[in-house]
């Protein structure tokens, strides 16, 4: 195979740092993605998995980068190395081409396995927080995407027949939050 090196990266947070996964590394290209591993709904992801070709090799700093849940996991290591596209984690130092060993496969799987775990701690301690903090009286929820007044405009502006799809885009919210807000008062 003799394609490109591709990377992906991606950081859950703005103050994780994203050049520390690839650095030093020989890439044509990098796809970089701010987002929960938490599924694959992530917009470089996409990107890359319409960018990529056969020969090419996907190159991502651990398996936990790539995804936080063993399905996705292993559905995405499947979909691209039967596209002959091959999949190397530099971290835990595996290559998977869709040749692999039964030991490689039990890699990926145990691998996989403990990096939706992390994930399954990570929430269970946030809900442990927020509970603590709610009992303290520090923590009051999120902050309401519309007040009571923009709520009211809204009910006469939509009487008078502007659509609501329209005053979604202008107030920067989604049509699900405004029928949640028309709703809840």
């Amino acid at each position: 195979m003799n394609g490109q090196r591709i990377g992906y990266i991606r950081v859950s947070s703005f103050d994780q740092n994203p050049d520390r996964q690839l650095n030093g590394l020989n890439l044509a290209r990098t796809f970089t993605d701010l987002a929960s591993g938490k599924d694959t709904q992530r917009p470089q992801l996409k990107i890359l998995l319409e960018f990529v070709r056969e020969g090419d090799t996907v190159v991502v700093h651990s398996m936990d980068r790539l995804a936080r849940n063993l399905d996705d996991l292993r559905q995405l290591v499947n979909s691209l190395t039967k596209r002959g596209i091959r999949v190397a984690f530099v971290k835990e130092g595996l290559t998977f081409t869709g040749e692999e060993s039964p030991m490689s496969t039990l890699l990926l799987s145990v691998m996989g396995a403990f990096a939706e775990f992390e994930r399954a701690l990570i929430r269970e301690r946030q809900r442990e927080g927020i509970a603590l903090a709610r009992k303290q009286g520090k923590y009051r929820g999120r902050k309401k995407a519309l007040s009571p007044e923009q709520i009211e405009q809204l009910r006469t502006r939509i009487q008078a027949g502007e659509p609501k799809a329209m005053l979604a885009r202008e107030l920067g919210i989604s049509r699900e939050t405004l029928y949640r807000a028309l709703k809840s008062t």
